[in-house]
């Protein structure tokens, strides 16, 4: 039973409150001055207090911040007859939970109580019934996905629900759909990822009937700003899912209103060294090799494979003949981005684009400390974890001055990220890239029927590291172990979050142009 603690002066006057509010359930407590009510605080703590702002002797702001200094996390609801805004800011600036002018009658102090003590319970038992209602439309939505586009609505709703239902007993439900979405997903990407690609001798480019794809997003979502004249900074994400892309979403509308809201679709592998480099160059990886063999890093080297993106951007820039000139940024570190903030006042540039490597970071520093593993143990504190980072972080900083300074936004990722539980097997010569969720090499072999083969990579715009390469990637939820010490390593990866495969979370990923607020 919820317990209120109502004080007033004239508590005699509000039996018939009383009475209501005994009917309904609830138990009462009154005090009729702030000093008996302190006292009660002392015996029980309230779940609620109605507290009147003008009283002889200890007045209402006064018993406010008495109640607030003993139990901040009691809402306060305040009750006046004054209507003066000196009044109404200063118990706002104590933080009260309501405020209501006198009369009150009894339907708004009951709501007032399912606000502040039952609204949880409400908005659960509400979204709960809503998904219950809406789950046979998502399970026909994921059976008779034919498109792109109804892939991109079905990874906007189960990210929806994902977030939804983070802490309910219907968690399950939601994880139980998506593994169902991932898996008829990955078997439709088996069936068309080859055919959006033509080959004409030597070169390889998408269809044009082919969905938005990475080396497609500079053409798509930023020449076109570029040529109305308006100042971009172009924004990538590292490792930036959908579904996290929402979570900060009402924080950075504090400063920019979004323009579009976009999905595209990440190449495979769903890498840095494929996606991101395709994404700035507007070429498919077989494409650099082949015309900036001085830009590209094989599998097997040893440097960074994502060193030369800004030398990728020149080359998109002069194979278009666009004379723009343009700030690249790396972010690994939050003394860089606070240097980032002071430059971009002085920027004179059209096209700025920032690199934003945290949340890769964190999915690799999650693998290998158990702690980042106890503070990321699931989707839902993985998005925490990110929001966290985005509130406290130079980023935001960075965003507001950006808008500031009226630069439209593009905010985007090369790659989502997926958590791991399966381990499959697979056998490759000692030369194979060490990525889990998809290989590179010769004589792959692997008996799970989830895994997707490209038997001729030059066919999809993918190099060949040797003549008989060829490459392979897990589906959904699965990674790859090697049979030596298999055991050890599926307990190593299970849980963690990983890119380079198949998944909606991996390759259905955010696109938004967002516009800053006057």
């Amino acid at each position: 039973m919820s317990q209120i603690l109502w004080v007033d002066d004239e508590i005699d006057l509000l039996q018939p409150y009383i009475i209501y509010l005994k009917g309904k359930g609830y138990e009462l407590i009154t005090a009729t001055n702030g000093e008996d009510a302190i006292d009660l605080l002392d015996e029980s703590v309230p779940d609620i207090v109605f507290l009147d702002e003008n009283m002889p002797g200890m007045t209402g702001l006064e018993t406010l911040q008495e109640i607030k200094r003993l139990h901040p996390e009691v809402p306060v609801v305040m009750i006046t007859k004054s209507e003066e805004e000196h009044i109404m800011e200063q118990a706002i600036g104590e933080k009260i939970a309501d405020y209501l002018i006198k009369p009150v009658n009894p339907s708004q102090i009951l709501l007032c109580l399912k606000k502040h003590i039952h609204q949880q319970e409400i908005v659960t038992e509400q979204v709960q019934q809503n998904y219950r209602q809406e789950w046979s439309d998502i399970s026909y939505m994921i059976d008779t996905a034919s498109t792109i586009e109804e892939w991109q609505a079905i990874e906007r709703t189960l990210s929806k629900w994902d977030i939804e239902l983070e802490n309910s007993p219907m968690r399950s439900l939601i994880e139980d759909q998506r593994t169902q979405a991932n898996a008829a997903f990955a078997k439709w990407i088996a069936k068309h990822y080859e055919g959006w690609f033509e080959v004409q001798r030597d070169n390889v480019q998408s269809k044009k009937d082919a969905p938005l794809l990475s080396m497609n997003v500079m053409k798509h979502a930023v020449f076109p700003l570029l040529d109305k004249g308006e100042k971009v900074l172009l924004c990538v994400i590292d490792n930036f899912r959908y579904d996290q892309w929402k979570t900060i979403q009402p924080l950075i509308s504090e400063f920019y209103t979004v323009r579009s809201e976009e999905q595209y679709t990440s190449i495979l592998p769903t890498a840095t060294q494929y996606a991101r480099n395709a994404i700035f160059s507007g070429l498919l990886p077989l494409q650099i090799q082949q015309m900036y063999p001085q830009y590209w890093v094989e599998e097997g080297d040893e440097e960074t494979k994502n060193q030369y993106e800004k030398e990728l951007v020149q080359t998109l820039l002069d194979r278009y003949r666009r004379r723009e000139t343009f700030n690249y940024w790396k972010v690994n570190e939050s003394d860089f981005c606070e240097r980032v903030i002071m430059q971009l006042k002085g920027v004179q540039a059209p096209l700025n684009i920032v690199v934003l490597n945290f949340i890769d970071m964190l999915s690799h520093s999650r693998t290998e400390s158990k702690m980042m593993r106890e503070l990321a143990n699931d989707e839902g504190a993985y998005r925490s974890l990110t929001l966290s980072w985005f509130r406290h972080s130079p980023t935001y900083e960075l965003l507001r001055r950006a808008a500031d300074l009226g630069f439209t936004l593009v905010l985007t990722t090369d790659h989502g990220t997926t958590r791991v539980k399966n381990a499959v097997q697979i056998i490759a010569d000692k030369n194979t890239n060490t990525n889990i969720r998809y290989k590179v090499g010769k004589a792959l072999n692997c008996t799970s029927k989830n895994v997707f083969f490209i038997e001729q990579p030059k066919q999809v715009g993918l190099p060949c590291p040797n003549v008989s390469s060829s490459y392979a990637f897990c589906a959904g939820s699965d990674f790859f172990a090697y049979p030596n010490q298999f055991n050890y390593y599926a307990q190593y990866y299970r849980n963690t979050f990983q890119h380079g495969g198949i998944s909606l979370e991996e390759m259905i990923i955010p696109l938004v142009t967002l516009t800053p607020k006057k």
